[in-house]
């Protein structure tokens, strides 16, 4: 995910010349193409997240679109005041990067756990969500950020995550992205993000599943779209979330609060205290693969 950004990235930067990467002394071995491409709009800002955030906060008042780049919860946690004073509140076009949402870095230990950060970033008024499921919707992400620069939050995987959708996809914010969209049916297990992948795993796990629900995305959300998704999900009768995240403040609490109704599948809070790779940590700690899931 992280390489389909950056090619993603060094696209759009070929043709708009208002496009900075700033990292906060991570992504090497990532991030090389855009430096290499760019040099000019390519800064280091050090072990210092805060100072990255307002830093890019600067350089977008003055019409850049700034691309914050750093690992889930340095680049979002630890800057929570500058994006909120900085960023949000001044309504600049800076997108913030976190890379490892969930717990893909989960052998670091709950430092490194980003499973709350939906809750702090969505609760910035002017923020946008953005999570793509798979190196396709990455790439359609990217062009609706270069094409509706705003504040946003871009949560990536690290690695591993294999093509999905078709790759003439569009893609419009607050919109559902099926899996199998031949499958007419009013029950639906929905994800935003890298998550995506465990929810076809469960679904092609028991043949009467598969004819019974449908798989979907919806990888650009939040406030600004509560609306056009609460149109959406109107045709279904029952709505599953899957999300790697903790319940409080999470995607499916969004749609709770929406006026929708859903059973949200989420971590357990026990995970916090845990250590261990991402795929034991989601199985141990509430998204198995298994179809209890849904049939609940």
């Amino acid at each position: 995910m992280r390489n389909s950004f950056i090619k993603a990235l060094v696209k759009s930067a070929e043709k708009n010349k208002n496009i900075v990467l700033v990292v906060g002394d991570l992504g090497y071995s990532v991030v090389e193409p855009f430096a290499d491409k760019f040099p000019n709009r390519f800064i280091n800002a050090g072990v210092a997240e805060q100072n990255m955030t307002g830093l890019a906060s600067g350089m977008a008042s003055e019409g850049y679109h700034v691309f914050t780049y750093s690992i889930a919860n340095f680049s979002s946690f630890r800057c929570a005041e500058q994006i909120r004073n900085d960023v949000d509140y001044h309504n600049l076009p800076v997108t913030v990067v976190a890379v490892g949402g969930g717990l893909a870095y989960g052998n670091l230990g709950y430092s490194h756990h980003a499973i709350q950060d939906f809750s702090l970033m969505r609760s910035f008024p002017n923020m946008v969500i953005i999570a793509p499921a798979d190196p396709i919707e990455m790439t359609e992400c990217i062009n609706f950020l270069i094409q509706n620069p705003q504040p946003s939050y871009l949560r990536i995987n690290k690695s591993g995550e294999k093509n999905v959708f078709d790759k003439n996809l569009k893609l419009s914010p607050g919109s559902i992205n099926l899996y199998n969209k031949s499958i007419k049916t009013k029950k639906i297990i929905l994800t935003t993000g890298a998550v995506f992948n465990l929810a076809i795993d469960i679904w092609e796990s028991d043949s009467a599943l598969m004819q019974e629900w449908c798989v979907g995305s919806i990888p650009i959300w939040g406030e600004p779209f509560r609306g056009k998704i609460k149109q959406e999900l109107s045709q279904y009768n029952k709505i599953v979330t899957l999300e790697e995240h903790l319940i409080s403040g999470g995607f499916g609490s969004f749609l709770l609060e929406s006026n929708l109704e859903c059973k949200i599948n989420c971590l357990d809070k026990k995970v916090c205290n845990e250590v261990g790779t991402q795929e034991y940590l989601k199985n141990m700690f509430g998204l198995k693969k298994d179809i209890t899931l849904v049939l609940d």
